[in-house]
């Protein structure tokens, strides 16, 4: 018997995201592309104009915002669908439309911020004191800020011009390992032939058999080392373009331009890396822990997913982890799970199972006065899965918090912040199962999830950190950028990051090569960020400190309001000392010694 992937015509639509409240037919989304392709030359009527006086000022930028209301919309609509069915040739279409549309008015809205930037600061003082521009003073103070780092109306014309073309390699990388690169199949447990996909991937590696773990690891890394030159082209070029854009906009790197919007100080990335790096031997105590309760005389990469206890039933239906989530996050009030509820169970916020040619992971995604969407590619054998829904869902809820409170250019909030509403939600989730068994076999097992939480995001994570750090120092040193290179330097830090007694296996090297997030440079040390941020924000709601859960939604509520480490600061974290990384790292280290009592 064979276990196919069915296509997107064959998933029930309950099972699908409801896109009506975008667009309730594909006309109406060309009515508003078409409104958008007539109305943005009008914006040229205030060139050389911005600065005459606040009115104007404000005229321009509610001209402005009513184009990007409607971009937004008519975008995240295109690439949802897009993300369903990547190889449909309608939805290509019309994202292509929204890329070229949009580089266009990106070329016309050129002049914008440079004639903001032109006002004298005296003359900038008397318009932001306008009550015609009280709307508008966080957004114009943040623009300010990149004063430095703004070029000359037509320099900036071409950094428009070409943003879409220099970031095709995004695009080169997500067609080829999501569509064209073919993993073949495998014979499973059971003995049925099942497809080996990147979203089945994970599925294989929680088996229990380890020679089918094994088999899996090398028949996924062969169709990588098949195409590991067009990879390491295409990560080399994503780097080049991080380096260009870094210097075009005089910035002394790569890392610097990344963090400066977030007002993020170098520091804390060193800081992350730092910390982490002094806190292994917890990490290695837990391999060691691994390799005996599986009974391996050797740990290779491909044994650390598969639950240390066995005997546990971990089959969740999706409704039955949508159940699991809402109870687990009733700390946070009864609006915040009802809003939840309404939108997984019946307003069909989330798209849920795989499907051919379907973006493969997860992601929350939202546009002002819409729905915040959820994709997953949900498996009921795969626990990660429900705490990936938790995640998800925690972008969602931060999203509706900001737009249900802040004004469409003041909401979205940066993804520093993002991460930690996510990893809160799994935090929580934890939290929730294990006072909620009295089996020591289940709290081992939830243990253990925990822990493999806090070693993917936290040390993982980090890991990545320090690899894109030292491949764009690279680039910007001048020295080329090879596959050998980008091997040999991952290769070093895998030493690094895993014990002694770890078998490398030269596939691991390829590693780098299929991470998504290395096409959008210095955001992965985020996810160690926002899980420290989210274990510091947890423990102040679990002891029950007066106003805690208050200042968490006020967070959520925040957007993009205030910068980052600022906002979590108000709400209790102070993100710009060690002390929060430093309190995860004594929770995994507190977390293997528990579990080393139950499983030795």
């Amino acid at each position: 018997m064979s276990s196919t992937i069915p296509t997107r015509a064959e998933i029930p639509e309950s099972d699908k995201w409801d896109l009506t409240p975008l667009f309730t037919d594909v006309s109406k989304w060309q009515e508003d592309f078409a409104w958008l392709q007539r109305t943005y030359p009008k914006l040229q009527e205030w060139k050389g104009k911005v600065g005459e006086s606040a009115q104007t000022l404000a005229a321009v930028l509610e001209f402005e915002k009513s184009l990007e209301v409607k971009m937004e919309r008519v975008h995240h609509y295109a690439s949802l669908q897009l993300a369903g069915d990547s190889t449909n040739n309608e939805y290509l279409a019309r994202f292509g439309q929204v890329q070229n549309l949009f580089t266009k008015i990106g070329e016309t809205a050129a002049f914008v911020v440079p004639e903001i930037l032109a006002i004298d600061n005296k003359q900038f003082a008397q318009f932001i004191a306008d009550p015609a521009l009280a709307d508008w003073r966080i957004k114009l103070h943040k623009i300010r800020r990149m004063k430095p780092h703004v070029l000359s109306v037509p320099e900036e014309r071409l950094l428009a011009l070409g943003r879409v073309a220099l970031s095709g390699y995004d695009d080169t990388f997500l067609q080829l390992t999501d569509v064209d690169m073919k993993f073949g199949v495998l014979i499973d447990e059971t003995g049925r032939e099942k497809p080996l996909t990147q979203s089945s991937f994970s599925s294989f590696l929680v088996k229990r058999d380890p020679e089918l773990r094994k088999c899996v690891f090398h028949q996924f890394y062969a169709e990588f080392r098949d195409h590991q030159f067009t990879l390491a082209a295409s990560l080399a070029y994503s780097v080049k373009v991080d380096v260009f854009h870094a210097r075009a906009r005089r910035y002394s790197s790569a890392l610097e331009a990344a963090l400066f919007p977030d007002d993020v100080p170098i520091a804390v990335y060193d800081g992350l890396i730092k910390s982490v790096r002094a806190n292994l031997e917890p990490l290695f105590r837990y391999f060691d822990l691994r390799r005996r309760t599986l009974g391996l005389r050797e740990l290779h990469l491909y044994d650390t997913y598969v639950p240390l206890v066995p005997e546990v039933e971990t089959r969740f239906t999706f409704d039955q982890a949508v159940e699991a989530v809402l109870a687990a996050l009733a700390p946070l009030g009864k609006d915040y799970v009802d809003v939840l509820a309404e939108g997984l169970r019946s307003r069909r916020w989330c798209d849920r199972y795989e499907n051919k040619a379907k973006r493969s992971g997860a992601f929350s995604s939202a546009s002002y006065g819409a729905p915040p969407y959820i994709l997953m590619n949900y498996k009921d054998d795969v626990f990660a899965d429900v705490y990936t829904l938790a995640h998800e869902a925690g972008h969602s809820m931060h999203s509706w918090f900001s737009q249900n409170s802040q004004l469409f250019q003041d909401y979205e909030y940066p993804i520093f912040l993002a991460e930690v509403a996510s990893t809160f939600n799994e935090e929580l989730l934890t939290h929730h199962l294990l006072e909620t068994t009295a089996d020591p076999k289940m709290r081992a097992y939830i243990i253990n999830r925990q822990i493999d939480d806090l070693r993917g995001t936290l040390f993982r994570q980090t890991m990545f950190a320090e690899f894109e750090k030292i491949i764009h120092a690279i680039e910007e040193s001048g020295d080329a950028l090879t596959l050998d290179i980008f091997k040999s330097e991952y290769h070093k830090l895998l030493e690094t990051y895993f014990a002694e007694n770890f078998v490398l296996d030269l596939e691991l090297d390829l590693e780098c090569l299929r991470i998504p997030h290395f096409y959008h440079a210095f955001y992965v040390y985020k996810y160690a960020t926002g899980i420290s941020a989210a274990v510091a924000l947890l423990e102040r709601v679990l002891s029950g400190e007066p106003g805690s859960v208050d200042a968490y939604l006020n967070f959520l509520r925040s957007g993009g309001s205030k910068f980052p480490l600022e906002t979590l600061k108000a709400a209790g974290v102070d993100m710009a000392t060690p002390a929060p990384i430093e309190s995860a790292l004594r929770l995994f280290e507190r977390r293997v010694t528990e579990l080393e009592s139950l499983l030795l």
